[in-house]
């Protein structure tokens, strides 16, 4: 108990030091874990690591079997069996010409990626700000060290001048430790999703080029 209130102490110390950006800094690492963690729950729930089933509706689809290609993937919610279930439908709709089924299918596909994509723009606004803020409180940290040696003039301890130096120089750190994971999240969150991107585009396409002739293209 005793060392869990050290820890506490230290933490709170290096807060008090840092200053403002530090407390920013701290602010913003709390949101970046929770942004992390409900990315990863929200592709979970998209199913975006998910794709057998989309992919057997597809080869169902170009073997000539459409009721076996719908049953594939009815009741799916994942992003790849919307579009899946999407472009089937736009392809057996006897009202739409060719054109207009391709545009309806990429009108869902987009909308489904945009899903996807929610809260990457936040993670990369982290990923950038955070060492902003860094730099900026070691600037501020740095004018606050050298207008104390100013003040004492030949008389600085250059113990204290350090002192004050290591800790403009902590938020810099803080930034950096904050920016590294919130990039590491969004390259991977945005290779996930282009995977996603490039398994709806392959699926769409093989619908439309393969598959049962279930009515005229006008």
């Amino acid at each position: 108990m005793s060392s869990f209130s050290t820890t506490i102490d230290s933490l709170a110390g290096f807060l008090i030091r840092g200053g403002p950006a530090l407390w920013l800094i701290a602010a913003l690492s709390v949101v970046t874990l929770a942004l992390i963690l409900w990315k990863i729950w929200r592709l979970v729930l998209m199913g975006a690591w998910s794709g057998a089933a989309s992919r057997a509706a597809v080869e169902a689809w170009c073997a000539g079997d459409a009721n076996g290609a719908d049953r594939a993937v009815a009741g799916r919610s994942s992003l790849r069996a919307r579009l899946v279930r999407a472009a089937m439908a736009a392809r057996q709709d006897a009202t739409l010409t060719d054109s207009a089924a391709r545009e309806e299918t990429t009108r869902v596909a987009k909308a489904e990626l945009s899903r996807a994509r929610v809260g990457l723009r936040a993670l990369e606004l982290i990923a950038t700000i955070a060492p902003l803020l860094g730099l900026l409180g070691t600037v501020l940290g740095m004018i606050e060290a050298f207008q104390a040696l100013q003040t004492t003039g030949s008389r600085a301890d250059p113990a204290v001048l350090a002192g004050g130096i290591w800790e403009a120089l902590l938020t810099t750190a803080a930034g950096m430790a904050v920016a590294i994971p919130a990039s590491m999240a969004l390259t991977w969150f945005e290779s996930i999703v282009d995977r996603v991107q490039a398994d709806m585009e392959d699926f769409a396409t093989r619908i439309f080029t393969r598959g049962p002739a279930l009515r005229d293209a006008a």
